[in-house]
């Protein structure tokens, strides 16, 4: 099923590894920001009196 890239294949598997890893940082980065601004939103809410859910 892997395609035979002959003199380019380091090129394009480094591309690869290189489109993977910034996509997984993109996904990291937004879990850890939804994660932080909950826990900000959480906080604020807690010191308005709010304890819903």
């Amino acid at each position: 099923m892997i395609p035979d890239l002959g003199k380019y294949a380091v090129s394009v598997l480094t591309a690869y590894g290189a489109s993977i890893a910034l996509l997984a940082g993109l996904v990291a980065l937004s879990l850890w920001r939804g994660a932080r601004v909950r826990r900000m939103l959480r906080e604020v809410e807690q010191r308005q009196g709010r304890s819903d859910g």
